[in-house]
């Protein structure tokens, strides 16, 4: 059985299709990588074969939309609009052949639109599996979790975080875009962002670390910045 909103329509254009995210599976993991997406504003569609399953993870996100249907059905995959997102996170727990199977429908039917698969795995053997089906990534939940992967897929610049507390961070991240070219003193990001530049690492190898850059500094797109701030600036920062 499938599930739709009558008013919901999925976001139409190249953009659109990039900027959203579809979670086939939605258990702990899959739940967690849900809630990252829909906090950050992003499109996402959730897919559960387990009604108790969605139901749990609308309770918490109600205004999330979902599917109710068989993950291996290519058909019912693309009449859900799976095949119409940007990114696919293929959170399946068990069986493993469902998992790989999902990955290779999302990956190889005729039409679809999706640019990144990630799978989880859980075992190295399933790893190659995934791989050799097309999946782009593969993850572990025993080694990344859900809201961890959730926030890379909005925030692709960020490389690691130290939470200080529940409003403060510290953060690496790769020099975004809208920045690389210009100073310090031109950004002032402390005045305009509330946001404090810890250090600068040059591209390696070896990397060079510079403790307290000076104003004058220029950003290159190739090296990375340890920032600190109040987390909702720091993720502003990480978006430009």
């Amino acid at each position: 059985m499938t599930q739709t909103n009558p008013w919901w329509q999925w976001p139409s254009g190249r953009d659109a299709v990039v900027n959203s995210f579809c979670v086939i599976g939605v258990g702990r993991f899959g739940s967690a990588v849900c809630r990252e997406l829909v906090r950050a504003g992003q499109e996402v569609l959730a897919i559960d074969l387990n009604q108790r399953a969605i139901d749990a993870l609308r309770q918490e996100e109600p205004g999330i939309e979902y599917r109710i249907v068989d993950c291996t059905d290519e058909e019912a995959l693309r009449a859900a609009g799976a095949l119409d997102v940007g990114t696919v996170v293929v959170a399946i727990n068990e069986p493993i052949e469902a998992s790989i199977t999902t990955t290779l429908i999302i990956r190889d039917s005729p039409g679809t639109r999706v640019q990144q698969v990630i799978s989880r795995a859980t075992s190295d053997l399933h790893e190659k599996m995934l791989l050799r089906v097309g999946a782009h990534r593969v993850v572990f939940p025993s080694k990344m979790q859900g809201s961890r992967l959730g926030q890379e897929l909005v925030r692709p610049n960020l490389l690691e975080r130290l939470r200080l507390d529940e409003n403060h961070s510290i953060e690496e991240i790769k020099v975004p875009a809208a920045l690389a070219g210009r100073s310090l003193r031109d950004l002032n990001l402390r005045r305009n962002q509330n946001i404090n530049v810890i250090a600068v690492i040059a591209a390696g190898p070896p990397q060079q670390l510079q403790v307290n850059p000076p104003a004058s500094h220029v950003l290159r797109a190739e090296e990375l910045l340890v920032v600190i701030g109040r987390s909702e600036d720091l993720e502003r920062l990480g978006r430009l």
